[in-house]
């Protein structure tokens, strides 16, 4: 099913070693060839390979998802499947245990998983008429303000239509992926995986009735910096600090025509999963 598998490892962190050494030893029992990122073979003492462009069909993410976020933004060309082992503190993306790896690992290495697609955002900052920066993003494109109590104005399209123009501390464009991350925090909808739509959640707004927005994932989504005197505000995607934003700037957000293949366990029920990581009940009131 898998022939040749990577690991890719969430960097200065030795604790997750015992997770790394489950893995490897399941693969060279099935002596499969692998390929590991720099942080793997620097804990394992082996030697560093090419995930990017190696030709994986399944690229292991031992740490969280955060580190997950970060394989899907440096291999989303490459095609391969992901599989997370969760280290960190939720794992809505990374959902294999260091309890039941071994068991959980033989069992999709024998073709027993489930495979679902989460397309990625492409984000574009203009200024001044031309493109000077592009990026993507599997969660979110976050505008907010740093270190400073001042609010930003920003003025919104989707499809060339006005939306809003607004006060807030900034504005998060989210995926379904996205929407139990940042988003979720901000109050805005958990959306299902597999919805053809983005959540739009401003941050703070002064106006209170602005409320988060569900919209086409086939829209184009405009955000213009209005603010004149701009102290302090940031573009990111995924977390990862993008550049420093201008007056005028304005920052468009599209549908990538990428997407991450994501690996589960056989029997992955999403609902499940939100159940356990949000401490939703479950026993009957």
């Amino acid at each position: 099913m898998f022939k040749r598998i990577g690991l890719y490892a969430k960097p200065d962190d030795p604790l997750i070693l015992p997770a790394l050494q489950a893995v490897m030893a399941c693969l060279k029992r099935r002596r499969l060839e692998t390929v590991l990122d720099e942080t793997s073979a620097g804990l394992m003492g082996g030697s560093a390979g090419r995930l990017a462009g190696g030709g994986c069909d399944l690229v292991i993410v031992v740490g969280g998802d955060g580190t997950l976020l970060g394989a899907a933004r440096a291999l989303y060309q490459d095609d391969a499947r992901l599989l997370g082992v969760n280290l960190g503190r939720l794992g809505f993306l990374a959902d294999l245990t260091p309890g039941g790896l071994p068991q959980q690992l033989d069992a999709i290495l024998d073709g027993s998983y489930a495979e679902e697609q989460r397309h990625l955002l492409r984000c574009e900052l203009e200024r001044g008429g031309r493109v000077v920066t592009e990026s993507h993003a599997l969660n979110d494109v976050v505008i907010q303000k740093w270190s400073t109590a001042r609010l930003i104005t920003l003025g919104t399209t989707i499809d060339g239509q006005l939306l809003h123009n607004q006060r807030s501390d900034g504005m998060i464009i989210a995926t379904p992926t996205g929407s139990t991350a940042y988003a979720v925090s901000g109050g805005g909808p958990i959306l299902h995986p597999r919805l053809p739509a983005w959540v739009i959640v401003p941050i703070c707004p002064h106006t209170l009735t602005q409320r988060p927005i569900v919209v086409a994932d086939s829209s184009r989504i405009e955000v213009t910096i209005h603010t004149r005197n701009l102290d302090d505000a940031h573009l990111n995607c995924d977390g990862e600090d993008l550049c420093a934003l201008e007056p005028g700037d304005r920052v468009a957000i599209t549908k990538h025509n990428r997407s991450i293949r994501l690996i589960h366990p056989a029997g992955h029920d999403h609902y499940a999963t939100l159940r356990a990581k949000l401490h939703w009940g479950t026993d009957p009131c």
